[in-house]
């Protein structure tokens, strides 16, 4: 399903622009509802970002949690999300959302070989507000054969951070392998996790899980549909024809390709998470490039085009951030690192500033919130001592083995005999440093964290440490050597774009829709506002509107003039 299969029509009733999940969302959607689809990759991979994330899916209400007894009152999600958004998103964006996810899931489940299961006990973000639910809304890829893709597995965008050596991990292991050393669930999952690479490997095939999963089984969704891929095929131009209908156009085998679909485009090509003059444009400071894990061909072009077409923008600042360690192959996503106990998280004055277990995007918004010449938490510390090594994995390196020495001599990670010695080596106040970790070591002997609150949330608790008591999130430091991590405002790709509507369809400034022109995925600007409802929030939305999207395309009557119009008969 590469450049070398039949050129498709060049007259397509939808172009997709875009191979991440809300692009082929779209594209299958689409297709089995009798459309003509092309869809244009600008990478030489599929996948985008998709590929590359955690693959979680966060959809209340679905078919899948509602056979688990987990998630059987719409009315709880609705007030959830109401809440936490907060004026974020619209409620009409946000009963979309609701009323339509688990129809967009049903869709892709039943036009494609990928199935689904709940992460049990992977919490809502916020389970305590209302609506929320500790249990977690969360559903994760089964495992994917790669062999099904046969050939087309070299076209699968790699993930940011593999497990090595073919081995397959899921939401589910993840947390318990951060325990293997204090937990007998963590023995067990890598036992697990061991024995399904061996089944894997008696098979001759390779499992793939998380995003590769999720995008694997999408992929075989277009395949299985037909819909015509052309990859390495960047957008180049966007347009509106005399008819009012966009046309776009892209670079294809070596020559500007101009495709005028009957019925519209959706836009699907991810954000500008890669693009530094439009996130120093709209973003705070200091933001880099180099700190993001979204795919490298994120760099807004579609968002650039639209917005020189008259749509209006929102959210330009915003990201889906998280702390990050930024190692010299790469940024690495801080999840369980944070909330497992005997760590703090300091500023450049040697004081904590947040919750460190909070939800990763509140852990970002109070780094640059608090971020000043006199106390910089651009770029913080992460301080733990030998006892936090002797139990916990950090940054894939397992309990007691020691962290790489490029880490060292890329000024990544530090460490020193004695507190005051690593506040040295770190330019942080030494003296701060000593009383701050005083100060939390008497917390954590009480068990209760009265300056942040870390370890009240059932969300705190899901990363934490269930042996370490009275608090699952708080532990002294009290053992040497001492290290220091250095932890910037990484992300998973940004949260602004383009404005759109209950429908998909891209808003100008003043509301009026731009006729056959739809967005979804990070291309727009999402339901969640400035906040993370749970798990796969991300990926919740995108799939969502890039149903819905093909929905509305599916309605339209291609020959009106009128891009608006409906066929009463076309649903």
């Amino acid at each position: 399903m590469d450049d070398e299969q039949p050129t498709p029509t060049p007259t397509p009733d939808v172009v997709v622009v875009g191979s991440g999940a809300a692009g082929m969302t779209a594209a299958i959607t689409a297709s089995r509802r009798g459309l003509s689809v092309l869809l244009v990759e600008k990478d030489r991979y599929f996948g985008g970002s998709t590929a590359r994330s955690g693959g979680g899916v966060w959809i209340p209400g679905n078919a899948q949690l509602r056979r688990d007894g987990a998630d059987t009152d719409p009315e709880a999600a609705r007030r959830y999300l109401a809440h936490i958004v907060a004026g974020g998103s619209t409620p009409e964006l946000q009963a979309a959302y609701l009323e339509n996810g688990p129809a967009a899931l049903a869709e892709l489940l039943a036009g494609t070989p990928m199935r689904m299961r709940w992460v049990r006990g992977y919490s809502d973000y916020y389970p305590e507000a209302p609506g929320g639910r500790p249990e977690g809304r969360s559903l994760e890829p089964v495992p994917l054969s790669s062999r099904l893709l046969g050939p087309d597995r070299r076209l699968l965008n790699p993930p940011y951070l593999a497990a090595g050596l073919g081995v397959a991990v899921t939401q589910s292991d993840y947390r318990w392998l951060n325990l293997i050393a204090r937990h007998p669930r963590g023995v067990l999952t890598a036992a697990k996790v061991g024995l399904r690479f061996w089944a894997a490997r008696a098979r001759r095939t390779e499992l793939l899980t998380l995003g590769q999963g999720l995008a694997a089984g999408l992929w075989l969704g277009l395949r299985r549909c037909g819909v015509p891929v052309w990859l390495d095929s960047p957008l180049t131009g966007l347009a509106l024809r005399p008819d009012g209908r966009p046309e776009v156009t892209v670079r294809h085998d070596g020559a500007e390709v101009t495709l005028r679909p009957r019925r519209g485009v959706v836009l699907a090509a991810g954000g500008f998470e890669h693009d530094l003059a439009l996130r120093e444009e709209f973003g705070p400071q200091p933001i880099s490039t180099e700190w993001t894990v979204g795919t490298a061909g994120n760099t807004g072009d579609a968002i650039k085009l639209a917005r020189a077409l008259g749509a209006g923008l929102t959210l330009m600042d915003d990201a889906w951030w998280g702390p990050s360690l930024p190692l010299p192959r790469g940024p690495m996503f801080l999840l369980a690192e944070r909330s497992l106990p005997g760590c703090v998280l300091v500023n450049s004055a040697g004081r904590r500033f947040v919750n460190e277990s909070a939800p990763y995007v509140d852990a970002v918004h109070a780094m640059y919130r608090s971020n000043s010449a006199t106390a910089q938490s651009v770029p913080s510390w992460l301080v733990f001592d030998q006892r936090y090594r002797d139990r916990y994995l950090f940054a894939g390196k397992g309990p007691r083995r020691p962290l790489s020495p490029r880490w060292y001599q890329a000024g990544v990670v530090y460490k020193a005999g004695s507190l005051e010695k690593l506040a040295a080596e770190i330019g942080v106040p030494g003296a701060a440093l000593e009383a701050e970790v005083a100060r939390f070591n008497q917390l954590a002997a009480a068990g209760v964290d009265t300056d942040f609150r870390r370890g009240e949330s059932a969300y705190d608790r899901y990363y934490g440490d269930p042996r370490n008591r009275p608090n699952p999130c708080l532990a002294a430091l009290v053992k040497p050597p001492y290290y220091a991590a250095r932890i910037v405002p990484g992300d998973l790709g940004t949260k602004g774009g383009l404005c759109t509507d209950a429908r998909a369809r891209v808003l100008r400034p003043d509301g009026s829709a731009i006729p056959g022109l739809y967005a979804a995925g990070n291309t727009s600007a999402l339901v969640m506002g400035r906040t993370y409802a749970g798990p796969g929030a991300t990926l919740g939305p995108a799939i969502t509107f890039g149903y819905l999207a093909a929905l509305d395309l599916a309605s339209l009557d291609p020959d009106s003039r009128d891009p608006g119009t409906l066929d009463p008969g076309a649903r």
